[in-house]
C-alpha cells in the first residue's frame, strides 16, 4: 500500500521554507507521495455547492495566497528525490490542452518519472469563468478531450488532434515524458460520470469517500463502488484488473465520526488499530494507494502526526 500526504498550496505552510521541510522531511519518513490541488483563484461569492461539504459550503473561500498547481509541483520535484507527485486534482479545464501536456511532459522529465496526473472536470463555475475556461456546461466533454490530446502528444511521434475544443498537426512534441508508459491518470469523482470515464481511460479510480451525493464512507460501500466500477471497466472493452484504485481521506481517527451513513462502521474512524484494519480490508478489495490531511498548524505538529502515523497505523499492516 503506498501511502501519500496533502502538500499544502495555500496559506502560510506553502511558502518556501515551511513547503520545502514538509515535503523533503516526509520524504524522509518514507512517505510515497504528495498531492498538490489546484485552484488559479477563488472568487469572492461562490454558489456553486462544493461536492465534499454537506452544506455546500467551500472552507476555502476567501483564501488569499495560493501557489499555482503545476509551478508548486515542479519546484517540490526540484527539492525532493524519490517522492511521487500527484495532481490531487488538476481541473483539466483550467489550461489550454497543449500547454498542460507540455507542463507535465517536462515536470515528468525533470523529476525523473515521478509524476501522476489526477484529474478532474471542475466544480467551481464561477472559477471557469474568472479564468476564461471554456464553458462550465461542458466540462466533461472538455475533459474528455483533453486527456485524450494529451495522451496523442505523449506518446505519438508526428502528433495529429482534430476535436471540439482542440486541434493541433504538423507540430514536434517533444521531450516525451520520462515514464514509458505514459504518465498515470487517476481519474478523481465519486459519481457515474467519473466511474465511466475511470473506466474508459483511467489508471486508476480516485474517489474521496464522503461526497454526501455519492457516499462511499463504509467498506460496504466502497466495495459496491468498486464491483460497479470493475462491470463499467468491463462493459468498456477493459480487463477490469488494469484499473487500480486509489483513495483520498480528508480526516481519519478520532476527528470523524464512527458510523457512516449506513450505520456500518465508518471508513478510517476510530483508534490505530482500526485505521490498520481498514488499510488491509481496502487492499483486499483492490486499492494500492491512500492520502490524507495530517493535522498541525506548523511543520513539526504535521511531521509528527506523520511519523506517529507510519510507526502506529502503517507497523500493523
Amino acid at each position: 500500500m503506498k501511502i501519500g500526504f496533502n502538500a499544502p498550496t495555500a496559506g502560510p505552510l506553502s511558502a518556501l521554507d515551511p513547503l520545502t521541510r514538509l515535503c523533503t522531511g516526509a520524504e524522509e519518513l518514507g512517505f510515497d507521495y504528495a498531492t498538490f490541488s489546484d485552484h488559479v483563484v477563488i472568487p469572492t461569492d461562490i454558489a456553486s455547492p462544493y461536492p465534499y461539504s454537506a452544506t455546500g459550503e467551500f472552507s476555502n473561500q476567501g483564501n488569499g495566497e495560493r501557489n499555482e498547481q503545476l509551478i508548486e509541483l515542479a519546484f517540490v520535484a526540484a527539492r525532493t528525490g524519490t517522492l511521487r507527485l500527484v495532481t490531487s486534482v488538476m481541473v483539466i479545464p483550467h489550461r489550454p490542452a497543449v500547454l498542460a501536456a507540455k507542463q507535465l511532459a517536462t515536470i515528468d522529465v525533470l523529476s525523473g518519472g515521478r509524476v501522476t496526473l489526477g484529474i478532474g472536470a471542475g466544480w467551481m463555475k464561477e472559477e471557469f469563468e474568472a479564468i476564461g475556461a471554456p464553458p462550465f456546461a461542458e466540462r466533461g466533454k472538455v475533459t474528455d478531450e483533453y486527456i485524450a490530446a494529451f495522451r496523442e502528444l505523449w506518446t505519438s511521434d508526428t502528433p495529429r488532434f482534430a476535436g471540439d475544443y482542440v486541434n493541433f498537426d504538423k507540430i514536434v512534441f517533444a521531450p516525451k515524458p520520462a515514464q514509458k508508459a505514459g504518465i498515470p491518470i487517476w481519474v478523481g469523482g465519486e459519481s457515474g460520470p467519473a466511474l465511466r470515464r475511470t473506466a474508459r481511460i483511467g489508471d486508476a479510480w480516485y474517489p474521496i469517500p464522503t461526497n454526501p451525493a455519492f457516499p462511499l464512507d463504509s467498506l460496504k460501500r466502497f466495495a459496491a463502488g468498486a464491483e460497479k466500477l470493475a462491470k463499467l471497466t468491463k462493459e468498456a472493452g477493459r480487463d477490469p484488473g488494469a484499473v487500480g484504485i486509489t483513495m483520498r481521506f480528508q480526516r481519519f481517527g478520532d476527528s470523524v465520526p464512527d458510523k457512516a451513513g449506513d450505520g456500518e462502521r465508518r471508513l478510517f474512524s476510530g483508534t490505530t488499530a482500526d485505521l490498520a484494519s481498514d488499510i488491509t480490508a481496502l487492499a483486499a478489495h483492490g486499492v494500492g494507494a491512500i492520502d490524507m490531511s495530517f493535522a498541525g498548524s506548523t511543520v513539526p505538529e504535521i511531521l509528527a502526526e506523520m511519523k506517529r502515523f507510519r510507526t502506529e497505523v502503517m507497523a500493523r499492516v
